[in-house]
């Protein structure tokens, strides 16, 4: 298992890119992809037309949200956290993605940085 942690700037404020993560109609916007979403404690989410699913865990309007992410049979869960700070660009987003399985690390994270956050980042400098 394996962790990642990274930080991404986005040129939209706080309460815009927490708006983008948790709206299923703005995360389709930016993701080109079908989103169920709720930003609902305990309820289940899809992502990127079912490729990333889990459990959302936690909430802080415009400030945080923490996800648990499914990777089959895991023992220990692999947990999604995004922190947002505002910043002279916009928003400095912090992630830490927690027990990451070896064998899909090098995926995940490549996924972060252009699928995930890149599509976001470009979505937003589209829109300035």
């Amino acid at each position: 298992m394996k962790d990642f942690k990274k930080y991404y700037l986005i040129s939209a404020e706080p309460e815009l890119v927490y708006a983008a993560l948790t709206n299923p109609l703005t995360i389709q916007a930016w993701s080109g992809e079908e989103a169920e979403m709720s930003a609902e404690a305990g309820s289940e989410f899809s992502l990127f037309d079912g490729s990333i699913v889990g459990k959302n865990l936690e909430f802080e309007e415009g400030r945080k949200l923490v996800q648990q992410w499914y990777f089959g049979e895991q023992e220990e869960p692999s947990i999604v956290t995004i922190k947002l700070h505002p910043h002279k660009a916009g928003t400095s987003a912090e992630l830490r993605h927690t027990n990451i399985p070896d064998q899909d690390f090098d995926e995940i994270v490549e996924g972060w940085d252009t699928v995930y956050f890149g599509s976001l980042m470009e979505f937003y400098e589209d829109n300035d």
